[in-house]
């Protein structure tokens, strides 16, 4: 069981994005996937009053952990909140639990990491180069299909 893809979004944006494994021959471009995503947690917020947290599909699962997070603002300005949504694709079989662990870690790290200020001017491409190998090394074997873990010890 792994994870298969990871990304960062920020209301309808992708402002990360991490594939291990490919998830389908017809990949989703990662904007659309975003606004799909970000309609997801309007939807749940506002009907339910809750948060996305696992969308289980035929053979994939969709883990989410959100954060509001809020634009440097001007003292003219009340509310200017948006989602932070870190998301997982995984296989069916993986524990949700424990990718949503490795979620909020993710999550933490990249809020110490990044100010409000990159997190919402700067392009992907910047958070790409500076936090791959930080989500790499928190995800450690999880990342890796179970073939590829015995590949790793012979």
């Amino acid at each position: 069981m792994t994870v298969l893809e990871l990304g960062i979004n920020l209301g309808s944006r992708n402002i990360f994005e991490r594939k291990y494994y490919t998830t389908s021959n017809n990949p989703l471009d990662p904007n659309l996937r975003a606004g799909f995503l970000s309609a997801l947690e309007s939807f749940t917020t506002e009907v339910f009053g809750d948060d996305v947290n696992v969308v289980s599909l035929a053979s994939f699962k969709l883990v989410c952990y959100s954060e509001m997070v809020s634009l440097p603002l001007s003292d003219e300005e009340d509310n200017n909140t948006q989602p932070l949504l870190f998301f997982a694709i995984i296989e069916k079989g993986m524990d949700a639990e424990i990718v949503k662990k490795e979620l909020i870690n993710i999550s933490r790290t990249f809020l110490n990491r990044f100010s409000r200020n990159d997190i919402f001017a700067k392009k992907n491409k910047y958070f790409e180069k500076k936090f791959i190998s930080r989500v790499d090394e928190i995800l450690g074997d999880l990342k890796l299909k179970t073939e590829d873990r015995f590949r790793s010890i012979f």
